[in-house]
């Protein structure tokens, strides 16, 4: 009796088990492919991509998301992204946003990086100019010109551009992960039309310095000229120059004589003038 008991409870804890395991099964294969019918394909990085990397078919991967939790804009076909250059680091396994990537036809490399209406000039530099190494790609500087305007004038140094973009110290595009010194001989500023033109008079004029900045710090200053005279206390200042006045002198011009009409003759004795006898003049002009 006790052993058929026991039997019928194992059997029906079996069928228990048996009924729940399904239970369980379908519940979970339920939730699977209800996802897998909402998940749509996005393209993520498969590797790490550095700035002016070229994107190719070995650095995506098409995985699956819930649509509610898919970025807006995010590249679901290859073609959006393959092709085109990086201009901000995507590390692996994020969205490969359009923010990210070069326009179409932009290529890859530093001409990817130039934004439509600016320019990237190059101006050399030492380390005393690249602020010891530190003014590295992303960073954002103020370009300072030192020179003497006019024909012997006195030594001046103002501010020619501010919150300049740097684009690439010497050949690379990024920063060090450390963010460490980068010692080159040449630095790559993002500037407008306009500003290249007055970056490149200045490193024609005199000697260029560049100030780095925070890039959080975006304000711009108005800074005037600085020559040496301010960077000395008590030095007199220069005596202004009084303007010459010049005046004008008009000079009087004496009537001329009336026209003669006739002859006259002083009549003198001894030195004594005793009388004038005037003639008419016979001329034919008179008669």
């Amino acid at each position: 009796m006790n052993r058929t008991r026991l039997l019928m409870i194992g059997v029906l804890a079996l069928a228990l088990g048996f009924f729940a395991s399904v239970y369980v099964y379908k519940n979970l294969q339920s939730k699977t492919g209800s996802g897998t019918e909402s998940g749509v394909d996005v393209i993520v990085a498969a590797n790490d991509l550095q700035v002016g990397a070229k994107v190719e078919e070995h650095d995506i991967r098409i995985i699956k998301v819930s649509g509610a939790d898919l970025p807006p804009g995010a590249p679901r076909r290859r073609a959006d992204v393959i092709g085109h250059g990086v201009i901000v680091p995507i590390s692996k396994g994020e969205f490969i946003l359009p923010n990210r990537l070069a326009g179409e036809n932009a290529g890859a490399g530093l001409p990817s990086l130039i934004p439509p209406g600016m320019r990237a000039v190059s101006v050399r530099v030492n380390e005393v100019v690249s602020v010891a190494g530190f003014v590295t790609p992303g960073t954002r500087v103020d370009v300072l010109l030192t020179g003497t305007p006019g024909a012997g004038g006195e030594q001046q140094t103002t501010t020619v551009l501010q919150n300049v973009a740097v684009l690439a110290s010497g050949h690379t595009l990024e920063r060090t992960a450390t963010g460490e010194a980068q010692t080159t001989a040449v630095i790559t500023l993002l500037v407008s039309p306009d500003d290249a033109q007055r970056l490149t008079l200045a490193s024609s004029e005199g000697h260029i310095q560049l100030a780095l900045r925070n890039p959080l710090d975006t304000k711009q200053d108005e800074v005037p000229s600085s020559n040496s005279r301010g960077l000395y206390r008590g030095l007199a200042a220069p005596t202004p120059t009084q303007p010459v006045i010049r005046h004008a002198v008009t000079k009087k011009i004496a009537p001329l004589p009336p026209a003669s009409t006739g002859i006259t003759v002083e009549v003198y004795q001894g030195d004594k003038k005793m009388d004038v006898v005037k003639f008419p003049d016979e001329s034919p002009e008179t008669k």
